[in-house]
């Protein structure tokens, strides 16, 4: 049986390049926010009841997402609306992912919210990605696009670093690409180890 590994972490910790270096030892990674662009693409699952929630964000049989982040900006109740049609298709999504790579040793679910909304319950463990938050906040700023806003709003829906740290089995620092990299292969042999 496959160890469920939740892999998560704030915005700007470093998350996506700690499921490559997974990737790069074997282990298949499922990504959540990929997953949402597929339930969002023309023919996706998603878009449906994502057009009838939240009127003018289907355009052109997709969903789209600047029209979305506009409607979710301007109604309170949005987000939660959002989360209980997009979540239960993730959980499905995720789960036929699980099933087609049943025989590896490790499967990595990667998912940016996965305290938040409470996956670390179907885990085998969970390891968080940190880095400190000068170094997130210089990284998530770099990107095309971001304004502080935005950095503030992402960061208001998420747990703050230090509880997830807490919660985690096992912590990946990210500030430097060799002491992630070695805290990769550590966890990915501790893992193995018990089989």
């Amino acid at each position: 049986m496959s160890f469920r590994l939740g892999l998560t972490g704030s915005i700007g910790m470093g998350k996506s390049t700690a499921a490559q270096m997974f990737r790069d030892l074997g282990h298949p990674i499922w990504d959540a926010d990929a997953a949402v662009h597929r339930l969002y693409a023309r023919g996706g699952l998603a878009v449906v009841p994502v057009g009838q929630a939240f009127s003018g964000s289907v355009v052109d049989g997709q969903v789209d997402r600047t029209a979305l982040k506009s409607a979710l900006a301007a109604d309170p109740t949005g987000f939660a609306r959002l989360e209980a049609i997009v979540h239960p298709l993730l959980l499905q999504d995720r789960k036929d992912f699980a099933d087609r790579h049943s025989g590896a040793a490790i499967i990595v679910f990667d998912i940016p919210l996965l305290f938040e909304t409470g996956g670390q319950a179907g885990m085998d463990g969970v390891a968080v990605v940190s880095a400190s938050a000068e170094m997130q906040r210089r990284r998530v700023l770099d990107r095309p696009g971001m304004t502080e806003e935005n950095f503030a709003m992402i960061l208001d829906r998420q747990m703050p670093d230090a509880e997830k740290r807490v919660l985690a089995d096992w912590i990946i620092p990210s500030d430097n690409m060799a002491g992630a990299r070695q805290a990769v292969l550590d966890i990915s042999k501790e893992i193995q180890s018990y089989a």
